[in-house]
């Protein structure tokens, strides 16, 4: 009866033991099972295993918890225990306010007033010199008042690192140890350090600080996406690592800008030089695209039809297909190299101001997984530390890292089984609506009627059900590859991480672009030609594809946008409505209780928990946008404005999701993106090569500008539809070719039409060399690779030129940060001397004799000690 009354007398937001003194910094919350003895004793053993090492503990009882069923541990760390745990883990803490002038003269400064957040919300502190904490140096660091020197999420970290090697059972082979054992195990529900309070609105406890509240307030909030990121204050509340990823993403999301604004500029002209577009026109001219008969496109279903049926597609490719289009392309490879060298400085410049330079992230990562140590049952000696540890056989090393191989490859070979499948749906389906169309019964459909045709219905279906095929498979494959990195057994987290994200990204690599990669390389490159066309696999029926004469940019186009738009739409309901509904229904109880009742403990526990994959996922999401906007970019220069536009709403929804829906993570460190950064390295490079081959094979421009200054007398584009079609004799159709009686339209004469045109480069019937490639073909396949090898030498020097012309680091960081080193040398050097004096001088209490005083070292010595 006296807890609950004490709960009724605590605010619904509070952060402290019942005393209202000391604070929770982490919560352990278990259900009591009927057959639990074992966890029981586990908790016994564990909770005072927790106390002998200096944790104090306080448990809500079930009776006065929201279901009945729960209880929760709190726990609270001393300075005692914060203090000795700071100095083994080297926590950086202030030891004199900042004095070096920061110069941040921004011309026309007022402009990006509307953009700013207020200073207390994007300083949350001051800016301090920072020391590696020593507890034998207390009154040499700036502590006003022990309870609040330690922030909460330093507070936490430092919790969790006690609650991850404290131990639980005892035994002569080895000790069972960790809260994550405890969590696999069932012998907790949850372990999370709380929020400090509601996120719609403050605190009504003044000794909380209500960050969640700030942060909502200015940060999660979707009418705030036009304002700059309160990072200083992210990495106040969460940690460094969360902090680094917002930075990427909206410095990510800068970047775009720049390329969003290039991309369409390049689409715009694109949609104005209509006029000047002579190809098109011929094709929609009456008098030659009218009289141009194109042979069919597919097997006796498929009839002969004119050029100028295809006159809207010829329009619509333009708007892709231009010289915009190389100029955006060649672009795009700088900016890549820009993004990812700027960004390098930028993190150097938060590594300095997040005192993160001397972080050693080794010592943080590569600490045992509890898994391993459980799963590993054989032991041998540590050279380095000379005590026995846990390790896997090479042997059973070997067969795990080839099984998971195997099933790495097995699933991308489904992959691929699964796009050749969709490419048979195209050319089977194709017949199909080509022999529906052929009277045109789209045009009576209102105003897309006249736009439908059989080669955008097959190109809009095949990619809608591409689309959801790679839906499908992602969700199977996420549980297959986290099984086999488990199944792996990886030492470390670290390397599990690693593993992890190399067998996702490449699944995901293959699983996104595959089907790009076929439309923008293979489709309509190995048709043959009529009278002797090429067959998928040679013995089927299904004749390969072949390409509108404005040629395959457009359907490139087409599957892009589907797959990048229907991804991010997805992706952003996906993680918006997920954890809402699951938070909802959680606690749907529990939000009719009076304030009193719900503890801020209880209504952390009812949200969603971070895993410590969460964040793979969020970079897993940009780097496939990243790449989309990058490898296929010549296709689709409205990519990058797309991107823009997610990205946007992506860093809102977000900041939402870690504000509102999920429980608060436990603050870990992170002086870098970790392997993002060299998959995006690989990317760009990658990305140069792509859309070199886009432009010379997928697009047309090549074949224009041959025609323009090889084969024109004008060096105009008159003719050239003329010039790019061949020749075929219709009595050279064998019978499994010719198109059935009826599937001709009513205007097809076969006793005056003898003959039809086709794409390609092809001496006529009758000439000696009948039906090889003419010399043209052979000038614009050398004039294509030599585009391609000169367009990537091209960029590549530039973008080598660029990373070498901008240091990874900025001068000024490099100076501050040989500043500070120097001061707090100087500094510890002076508290040296000092301490020593006042020694000295209480010895000479006793004696008569003049002290001697330690001799003040000369700055320049202190100087070269800390360069």
């Amino acid at each position: 009866m006296e807890e609950e009354v004490d709960k009724h007398q605590q605010s619904k937001d509070s952060v402290f033991f019942r005393d209202g003194k000391r604070r929770i910094d982490f919560v352990l919350s278990y259900v009591d099972d009927r057959d639990g003895e074992r966890k029981q004793e586990r908790r016994r053993e564990y909770e005072a295993n927790l106390q002998k090492a200096g944790l104090e503990l306080e448990t809500e009882d079930k009776s006065v918890s929201d279901d009945r069923k729960t209880y929760f541990v709190k726990i609270h760390a001393p300075w005692e225990v914060l203090a000795t745990y700071a100095d083994v883990l080297k926590i950086k803490v202030p030891f004199k306010e900042n004095d070096i002038p920061v110069h941040q003269d921004i011309p026309m400064d007022w402009l990006f007033t509307p953009f700013r957040l207020p200073d207390h919300v994007m300083n949350p502190e001051p800016d301090y010199f920072t020391s590696p904490f020593n507890k034998g140096k207390i009154d040499f660091f700036l502590i006003d008042d022990k309870e609040t020197f330690f922030p909460p999420s330093v507070r936490n970290r430092i919790v969790y690192y006690i609650l991850a090697r404290c131990p639980y059972h005892k035994t002569d082979r080895e000790d069972k140890k960790g809260i994550k054992r405890l969590l696999n195990n069932g012998t907790y529900g949850s372990a999370f350090p709380l929020h400090d309070s509601r996120y719609w609105k403050p605190s009504r406890d003044s000794n909380s600080e209500s960050e969640r509240f700030n942060l909502y307030k200015h940060w999660a909030q979707f009418f705030s996406f036009f304002k700059e990121q309160p990072l200083n204050l992210i990495r106040k509340y969460y940690g460094e690592k969360i902090g680094i990823y917002f930075a990427w993403l909206g410095f990510y999301t800068e970047m775009l800008f720049f390329a969003a604004v290039v991309g369409l500029i390049c689409f715009l002209y694109g949609l104005f030089t209509f006029d000047d577009n002579v190809w098109s026109k011929e094709i929609c001219s009456e008098e030659i695209g009218g009289n141009i008969i194109m042979c069919p496109l597919c097997d006796k279903k498929c009839g002969y039809w004119k050029l100028n049926s295809t006159c809207n597609s010829s329009w619509q490719s333009h708007m892709f297909d231009n010289v915009g289009t190389v100029f955006f392309a060649i672009f795009m490879g700088i900016w890549v190299t820009l993004f990812l060298e700027f960004w390098k400085r930028r993190q150097a410049r938060l590594e300095y101001e997040w005192d993160l330079v001397d972080f050693e992230e080794e010592q943080q990562q590569l600490q045992l997984r509890p898994e391993y140590e459980t799963k590993c049952t054989s032991r041998r000696l540590n050279r380095v530390t000379q005590e026995m540890e846990p390790y896997l056989p090479v042997t059973s090393q070997c067969a795990r890292t080839f099984l998971s191989g195997a099933t790495v490859i097995f699933w991308i070979s489904l992959i691929i089984a699964c796009i050749i499948g969709v490419i048979a749906y195209r050319l089977a389906v194709y017949a199909a609506f080509a022999s529906i169309m052929k009277d045109s019964p789209t045009n009576n459909i209102h105003m897309v009627g006249s736009l439908i045709t059989p080669q955008l219905a097959t190109s809009v279906t095949a990619s809608c059900i591409n689309f959801v095929i790679i839906m499908i498979l992602n969700l199977m494959y996420e549980r297959v590859a986290i099984w086999i990195t488990d199944m792996e057994i990886p030492k470390t987290h670290l390397e599990y991480e690693n593993k992890l994200t190399v067998k996702m990204f490449l699944f995901q690599f293959v699983n996104y672009y595959s089907s790009c990669f076929y439309v923008a390389f293979f489709k309509g490159k190995f048709v043959g030609h009529p009278g002797d066309y090429i067959y998928m696999f040679g013995w089927s029926k299904l004749r390969n594809e072949e390409c509108d004469p404005g040629g395959c940019l457009i359907e490139l186009t087409t599957q892009l946008v589907i797959v990048m738009s229907g991804k991010q739409v997805w992706g952003n309901v996906q993680e918006a409505l997920v954890p809402w509904v699951m938070n909802r229904w959680g606690s749907r109880k529990a939000r009719s209780h009076p304030e009193s009742r719900y503890s801020r403990w209880e209504q952390d526990h009812d949200l969603q928990n971070f895993g410590h994959l969460g964040l793979f996922y969020e970079y897993l999401e940009m780097v496939i946008q990243f790449g989309f906007i990058t490898l296929f970019v010549a296709s689709f220069p409205l990519a990058p404005l797309l991107a823009l536009l997610n990205n946007i709403i992506e860093v809102r929804v977000d900041a939402w999701k870690f504000t509102t829906q999920f429980r608060r993570p436990v603050a870990s460190k992170a002086h870098s993106i970790g392997a993002w950064q060299e998959i995006l390295n690989g990317v760009a490079v990658l990305s140069v090569v792509t859309n070199a081959f886009i432009v010379a094979f997928t697009s047309d421009m090549i074949p224009r500008l041959v025609y323009m200054y090889a084969y024109s007398n004008d060096l105009s584009m008159k003719g050239y539809i003329n010039n790019s079609l061949s020749v075929f004799n219709i009595s050279g159709f064998s019978e499994d070719n010719r198109p059935d009686d009826g599937e001709s339209p009513g205007w097809f004469n076969s006793s005056v039409i003898t003959t039809c045109r086709y794409r390609d480069y092809r001496y006529p019937s009758g000439h000696e060399k009948e039906y090889s490639h003419t010399m043209q073909f052979w000038h614009i396949l050398a004039a294509k690779l030599a585009f391609i090898i000169i367009m990537e030498h091209v960029a590549f020097m530039v973008k080598f030129f660029v990373a070498w012309m901008i240091p990874d680091v900025p001068s000024e960081v490099k100076a501050r940060i040989k500043r500070e080193r120097y001061l707090i040398q100087e500094y510890l050097h002076n508290y040296e001397v000092e301490k020593l004096k006042i020694q000295l001088s209480q010895r000479s209490d006793d004696c008569c004799c003049t002290p001697m005083i330690y001799p003040d070292i000369s700055r320049h010595v202190v100087l070269s000690e800390c360069l």
